[in-house]
């Protein structure tokens, strides 16, 4: 049996934060692939299924194919029918299913610096509860001083983009939704570092997250083309149909590390990636309710002292 309170092998906090950061980076790259890909489909529910079906299939193809993936599987089985894994360990796809589907109907529009203006906001909040609740598989994690002002300095970056006119005629409900992406990518993060723990692989966690997560959106694709009719032609630039595979491997790198920072610094470190790479693609390939570059950039600068004044070892001064 394994016990959730022994204490991981420790892992360089700079190594760690470097995934995270990375993290962050392919998420920003498939949130523009999946949003480009919405924007030509014309169905941004589509768009989500093919980027997370994709992702299945390799996944499955893993899982059959990796002694460690076929033993991850095995576990899971036991466990589910040992009810030694509760329901709610497997509903991470469900977060998965949001945060795509939401790149598909809004990063084409808003794009992605908007997006993840959103998103900084949920993570952070929700992943100073989540620590401070014991949620994540590292248990209470504290809310110290300088991680509170690290979630603070967050919310910071997240006002410079509302600073100015760049969201004049950007629909409500394109800024609410990444929000709740944000927020469920936290618990999504903490839940699947807590079945890894269970199943001994985030190989297997990660195959847990597509399959809940195609299951919805192809009920949502089948709902939504029912009622408004089938997309557009499908593209046949190659690179649109890498969301999948980058979900895969930043999920899987997610359920990884997050019992070596807790819920609040990997979604800090990922916030920093998703803005550095923000930044980049809106840059080169400026949406049309993309803040300016000076914005942007100062964006990037606020949310990097973020990381900073929540991770390094402040020292109290006697």
């Amino acid at each position: 049996m394994t016990s959730a309170s022994s204490p991981p092998a420790r892992m360089p906090v700079w190594l760690a934060l470097g995934l995270a950061g990375a993290i962050g980076m392919m998420t920003a790259v498939q949130a523009r692939v999946n949003g480009q890909l919405g924007v030509r489909l014309d169905d941004g529910f589509v768009a989500a299924v093919v980027s997370f079906g994709s992702g299945l299939v390799i996944l499955v193809l893993l899982s059959a194919v990796l002694p460690s993936g076929r033993a991850g599987f095995g576990r899971l089985v036991a466990g589910v029918r040992g009810r030694k894994i509760p329901w709610w360990m497997l509903a991470g796809g469900a977060a998965g299913a949001l945060t795509v589907a939401t790149q598909g109907l809004a990063v084409g529009l808003i794009g992605v610096a908007l997006f993840t203006v959103g998103v900084v906001a949920g993570q952070t909040v929700s992943g100073l509860l989540l620590d401070r609740i014991g949620f994540g598989p590292a248990g209470v994690v504290a809310v110290t001083v300088p991680r509170l002002l690290g979630g603070v300095l967050a919310l910071a970056a997240v006002a410079l983009a509302l600073v100015g006119d760049g969201l004049a005629g950007v629909p409500v409900w394109m800024l609410v939704l990444p929000l709740l992406a944000g927020i469920a990518i936290a618990w999504q993060q903490a839940t699947n570092g807590r079945l890894r723990q269970r199943v001994g692989t985030p190989l297997t966690a990660t195959l847990v997250n597509f399959i809940g997560g195609t299951l919805i959106l192809v009920a949502a694709a089948v709902v939504h083309v029912a009622v408004v009719g089938p997309p557009r032609p499908f593209p046949t630039e190659a690179w649109l149909y890498i969301g999948g595979a980058l979900g895969v491997v930043y999920i899987f790198l997610s359920a990884t590390i997050v019992q070596y920072t807790g819920v609040l610094l990997l979604g800090l470190g990922a916030v920093v990636g998703q803005l550095l790479m923000s930044f980049v693609l809106d840059t080169v390939w400026p949406a049309p309710a993309s803040p300016g570059l000076v914005q942007e950039l100062a964006m990037v600068v606020v949310a990097l002292a973020s990381v900073v004044v929540a991770t390094v070892p402040w020292r109290r001064r006697r």
